[in-house]
């Protein structure tokens, strides 16, 4: 009974993951600022500019409704904080231009705002995720809505996911 138990606890905290997961396919995410897990530039940072990498979006699969593009940092000393959280972007969106946000609607950040917050860890060297869906759907959030709605909205919806993941720590 109490494996049982267990099994189940575990079944419910592990459901916000394997949902996402269970789109197979998967895209790419990539930037000509940086490779997979290597160093982000500083420019990109709170100790730089604070603006968003250039990236490239492909293999958005043909019946994708909506993109989301979400930034986060699992090593934060609070747990998974979110950089830049953006929804109902277009599925023929390739590029997302250094500094700019693509058309979308923005959420509200871990750092109380919209828009990107770069990386600004407080010690050490943290790991961010630039990870894109895409969904069967459009989702019906509005401006401002934050990580945990964005996340139940996206429940049962994604079709496919890639991500990038980049280094930083800051220069003291």
């Amino acid at each position: 009974m109490r494996k049982a138990i267990i099994a189940g606890a575990l079944a419910i905290l592990l459901a916000p993951i394997t949902s996402f997961a269970a789109g197979g396919a998967k895209m790419k995410i990539t930037s000509s600022a940086f490779q997979e897990g290597a160093n982000i530039p500083s420019k990109f940072s709170c100790d730089g500019a604070n603006t968003s990498p250039p990236l490239q979006i492909s293999d958005v699969p043909s019946e994708a409704k909506s993109l989301v593009l979400i930034v986060d940092d699992p090593d934060a000393p609070s747990g998974l904080f979110t950089h830049w959280p953006v929804w109902n972007i277009s599925t023929q969106t390739s590029t997302i231009a250094e500094g700019s946000t693509p058309k979308g609607v923005q959420g509200t950040n871990d750092f109380g705002k919209s828009g990107y917050g770069g990386p600004c860890p407080p010690s050490g060297t943290h790991r961010y995720y630039f990870k894109i869906f895409a969904l069967d759907r459009e989702l019906d959030l509005p401006f401002g809505a934050k990580r945990g709605q964005l996340d139940a909205a996206m429940k049962g919806h994604v079709i496919a996911q890639g991500e990038l993941m980049g280094r930083y720590s800051r220069k003291k």
